[in-house]
């Protein structure tokens, strides 16, 4: 029996070792649950990815009261996910999508535009993800074209008739799911999205009772299938999966049913992720849905060019950073910018633009306004003799930026 005992021992060893093969990733949403109702409910599919990463609570919406306040509407959390930026940038208000910006690059476009020979893959209960928000086929993103759709299924009323209790998209939601399970496990897609609607149905039907938290128990065990096969295929072929689950929202606090505003509850998410390489924005403050996109192309070693970084609102949640938390106040002709320093060593590079030609799809001319050690914290630029009433600050380290915007 010793000789047995330690190979499994070997086995659970090397399965628990970082892995050096090909870099995949999975993203899931599943819609519309707030942290506090993850929190009390038995999830142990999550619990097992989470102890490989790591669980934190979250937030969507962008920065409350200020230019990128952000509805906690499902499309919007999606492209906010999608492109790393907040509202004020991707320019989805509501689910009508009525005029995304597409200057504003979602994951896909970077990914494809960079591997062209490298697949991705999309299942979901809802077509507009890939349709409009990815936008594949459009000619503003350069008919971007997804490998492995599988989607559509809400409109199909033949196969899945739309009944009052949303059963019909519990339904569409496994099928989703065991094609996501099976395509992940053969084919491999190198970057896949994975979403799931139920959850938010039930939220909206029910609010705060067992219907809600049921729903919350099927999905688990959906997460469960793909988490198989995503230890399937790191076990026989040693590839490197990075997933990362979370939701679009949260839900109002009177009855669980609503969200869209800007409560707390509404804003307060979550992120479960097998990512081993945690940094302490993860670890040690409230990381937002922004942040997914930058951790996600990092593992993928997704190169974003400098001009597009500079938009990007969120951070990585792996691997080194420079500086975190960045704020700016105009006092007179003065900018008082502040960052929280993730290092001790290197320096940060403080640029200024007064337009935002970026959002038609032109160039801003940034200004170095100054360049100062990463442990000083803070910076005041002089902008006296610049034009008024619009700054885009960049704070660029050397392993990650940040950028605020003054609006007057």
């Amino acid at each position: 029996m010793r000789p047995f005992l330690l190979l499994c021992l070997f086995l659970i060893a090397a399965e628990a070792l970082p892995q050096s093969g090909p870099k995949k990733a999975v993203f899931v949403i599943v819609d519309g649950i707030p942290a506090d109702v993850i929190e009390k409910q038995p999830t142990p599919s999550l619990d097992a990815i989470a102890r490989e990463g790591g669980y934190v609570r979250a937030y969507v919406g962008g920065d409350k009261g200020t230019y990128s306040q952000t509805p906690t509407i499902s499309a919007v959390g999606y492209n906010s996910l999608l492109t790393g930026t907040w509202v004020n940038k991707h320019n989805v208000w509501d689910n009508a999508i009525k005029a995304p910006n597409y200057h504003y690059w979602t994951l896909f476009r970077f990914f494809k535009q960079q591997y062209p020979h490298k697949t991705c893959a999309v299942f979901s209960t809802w077509l507009d993800n890939r349709t409009r928000l990815i936008g594949e086929g459009l000619p503003e993103t350069d008919r971007l074209r997804v490998d492995y759709p599988f989607d559509g299924f809400e409109l199909d009323t033949l196969r899945f008739p739309h009944d009052r209790n949303a059963d019909y998209i519990h339904r569409i939601d496994e099928i989703v799911t065991d094609e996501a399970a099976s395509r992940l496990r053969e084919q491999a897609p190198d970057l896949s999205w994975v979403y799931l609607e139920y959850t938010d149905d039930m939220g909206h039907k029910f609010g705060d009772s067992e219907p809600f938290y049921k729903a919350v128990t099927l999905m688990d065990d959906q997460m469960g299938r793909l988490w198989k096969a995503i230890q399937y295929r790191r076990k026989t072929f040693g590839e490197d999966w990075q997933i990362i689950i979370t939701t679009d929202h949260g839900r109002d606090a009177q009855t669980g049913r609503n969200h869209g505003g800007q409560s707390d509850r509404e804003r307060l998410t979550w992120i479960v992720t097998n990512a081993r390489n945690l940094n302490d924005h993860f670890r040690k403050s409230i990381p937002a849905v922004v942040d997914i996109m930058p951790t996600l192309a990092r593992h993928l070693q997704v190169s974003l060019p400098k001009e597009q970084a500079f938009e990007i609102d969120g951070i990585p949640l792996t691997g080194r950073l420079s500086l975190t938390g960045a704020g700016v106040k105009k006092e007179g002709g003065k900018l008082t910018v502040t960052w929280k320093p993730a290092e001790t060593e290197g320096r940060v590079k403080l640029w200024l633009a007064t337009t935002n030609h970026f959002e038609e799809g032109r160039r801003d001319l940034y200004r170095l306004m100054d360049e100062v050690p990463v442990g000083q914290g803070q910076a005041v630029l002089d902008v006296s003799k610049l034009p008024s009433g619009f700054y885009k600050i960049v704070l660029e380290g050397r392993h990650n930026q940040l950028n605020r915007w003054i609006v007057e």
